[in-house]
């Protein structure tokens, strides 16, 4: 049974295609209608189950009335029908309706429509832009995807107990009153319109700093995990004080905003007994009176009392509900803001998967600048031919990367075109683009997962053979098999730890190449590929480079120039333009900038390197 109502909502449901809405309400129905049948279920039963629960208060005031009116002897004789009726309705329907409304809510809605939301949304985010996840926290995005998924659930659900509650009680009693005494709906009436007033108050405020509030928790969690992520660096500078500090603010600014919100609940609450203590008192009191008066029965009063508790407790309920609907969509508003952007690169409805047959890569008057006023890449021609190997030099910044991050299409250009085996790439799919090329960067970055899902990443249906060749080929295989994690776990099976924290930078970096190694794309990226490593290990690595490398057209960026010499051909680049191109030698005989940053690494990083170009690049 419990398997059944699980299954009604799959929270793996690929959902709709394109960005979620950016408006609240568009947003909530976006995950909803998916979900609709089962929603609409629910808000039927809910609503079976109010109407269940004032009849028994319908039911206390005519059993009252019974023993009032009816001699004891003759009380079963004469009501006995209406009395199974009443019992069977509080001990067989009630419970089928109590257990069918919990069954759509923890078995369906909870699970299913809370992970459907999880699952589309970081979908969608994960194929945003680099520039996306570069210009906010990661952990702040990742709590506000967490978050955004029972936050609207959540709002869903307690809306629905909400509206019938209230619709079902205060109709219910104002009708069962009008029955017994119109007198009997003035208190009542009063009392409506004071808590509609006390919500058209309270809600709104409590809505906006629940919003404020929601936005100063993801800060906070945002700088608690750039701290975790960031531990090596907080360790070597021995800064867990400023840590503290960078923390302290947010804690303080939370805290503040969290003290703000409160207010107002109390406020609310403070409200909320003053009108409920007038509502008993009048309605009992009327109804006293009128009793009083011979115009009520004691079950009248019975009904009245009984009613005027359960509604002094569910207004406290509501109350709560209704503030925590506003709690909730306001986490879903703050969470919209991160994931109902539009991607700023995106394929062309009629994109093509890339073919590389021959792999030559052109730039066509290429400019980017970042949004910045100067330019970053600037009307930038250069064309890499199929199994050519190129070499980028240049300063920082003066733009190496950024036409790397170009060809990888991490941004779009904003003038000019690039071309591989005559394709445009802004016409053709990102991920056969990416599938093309493999790259290996300095800041090596490994998933928190075992070393065989790491190398993996390369050929998904690579199988173990594979993966430990590509391991040999990076000189991996000799520290690999005595790899141990803290559950036991070891060689292969052994997990790195996140951004492979557990394994040296030489280590890491012999993974990536491993990894890049598998993948055999026909276009090689190299961005200080060897950087961590030691020289011995370098030396070895570069042979097998050198294999990897044939037949492939290579980019190769490295600040060590003893590692690009070799290059078929080296590109110097300076403040986003081409200023020298040429071979090693060429480029030693001409004397510009190229010759000048070769002697100013002439000593440290080039001892094992040949100081005569014509040794340095072979015959």
């Amino acid at each position: 049974m419990f398997s059944r109502f699980e299954s009604l909502v799959d929270p793996l449901a690929p959902g709709p295609e394109g960005q979620p809405p950016a408006q609240l309400g568009a947003f909530v129905w976006h995950f909803v209608r998916q979900s609709w049948k089962v929603i609409a279920v629910l808000l039927v039963v809910a609503g079976v189950v109010a109407l269940i629960e004032v009849s028994l208060f319908d039911f206390i005031g005519r059993i009252v009335d019974m023993l009032a009116d009816t001699p004891p002897g003759d009380l079963f004789a004469v009501h006995g029908t209406t009395l199974l009726w009443m019992g069977l309705v509080a001990v067989v329907v009630r419970p089928l309706a109590a257990t069918l409304h919990l069954m759509l809510v923890h078995q369906a809605v909870e699970p299913g429509l809370t992970n459907l939301v999880r699952w589309q949304t970081h979908r969608y985010v994960l194929r945003q832009s680099l520039s996306f996840f570069q210009n906010d926290f990661a952990g702040r995005l990742a709590n506000r995807i967490i978050q955004t998924g029972p936050s609207l659930r959540e709002a869903v659900v307690s809306l629905i107990d909400a509206i019938w509650y209230v619709t079902v009680y205060t109709g219910s009693a104002l009708f069962l009153f009008a029955q017994a005494d119109v007198w009997l709906t003035v208190p009542l009436l009063f009392w409506i319109a004071a808590y509609v007033g006390v919500l058209g108050y309270f809600v709104p405020r409590v809505k906006r700093q629940a919003t404020i509030m929601s936005e100063a928790r993801s800060m906070l969690t945002g700088r608690v995990v750039d701290s975790y992520t960031n531990i090596m660096t907080v360790k070597l500078f021995a800064h867990a004080e400023r840590e503290d500090a960078y923390a302290r603010e947010a804690v303080v600014d939370h805290t503040a905003k969290f003290r703000r919100a409160m207010r107002y609940v109390t406020g609310m609450n403070i409200a909320l007994v003053i009108i409920n203590g007038l509502l008993i008192a009048g309605t009992l009191g009327i109804a006293l009176w009128l009793w009083h008066g011979g115009a009520v029965t004691i079950g009248a009063i019975a009904l009245a009392a009984g009613l005027v508790m359960r509604i002094n407790a569910m207004s406290g309920w509501i109350m709560w509900v209704t503030t925590g609907i506003f709690e909730n969509l306001g986490t879903v508003t703050e969470g919209m803001g991160s994931i109902a952007r539009p991607y700023s690169v995106v394929d062309r409805a009629d994109s093509k998967r890339l073919a590389v047959p021959e792999g030559e890569i052109r730039y066509e008057g290429v400019s980017f600048h970042y949004g910045q006023d100067r330019g970053v890449i600037d009307r930038l021609d250069l064309t890499v031919a199929p199994g050519e190997r190129v070499g980028l030099v240049g300063r920082s910044g003066a733009g190496k990367s950024t036409l790397v991050n170009l060809l990888l299409r991490f941004h779009d250009v904003e003038a000019g075109r690039i071309l591989v085996d005559g394709q445009d790439i802004a016409a053709v799919s990102q991920e056969s683009l990416r599938a093309a090329i493999g790259m290996v960067t300095q800041d090596t970055s490994l998933l928190h997962r075992s070393v065989r899902d790491n190398v993996r990443y390369g050929r998904p249906d690579a199988d173990d053979a594979a993966i430990w060749a590509a391991l040999r080929q990076a000189h991996a295989d000799g520290f690999v098999p005595d790899l141990v994690d803290l559950s036991g776990r070891t060689g292969l099976d052994a997990h790195v730890g996140e951004r492979g924290v557990k394994l040296s930078g030489g280590q890491r970096q012999r993974i990536a190449i491993a990894r890049v190694l598998l993948k055999n794309a026909p276009i090689l990226i190299l961005d200080e590929a060897t950087s961590a490593l030691d020289s011995e290990i370098e030396s070895a690595i570069q042979e097998d480079l050198e294999s990897l490398m044939q037949d492939k057209t290579v980019i190769a960026i490295a600040h060590r120039l003893s590692t690009i010499a070799r290059m078929d051909r080296l590109v110097v680049m300076d403040a986003g333009r081409i200023v020298e191109t040429g071979t090693h030698a060429e480029l030693i005989a001409r004397n510009g900038i190229y010759a000048r940053l070769w002697a100013r690494q002439s000593g440290g990083f080039l001892g094992e390197i040949e100081q005569d170009p014509a040794q340095v690049l072979g015959p």
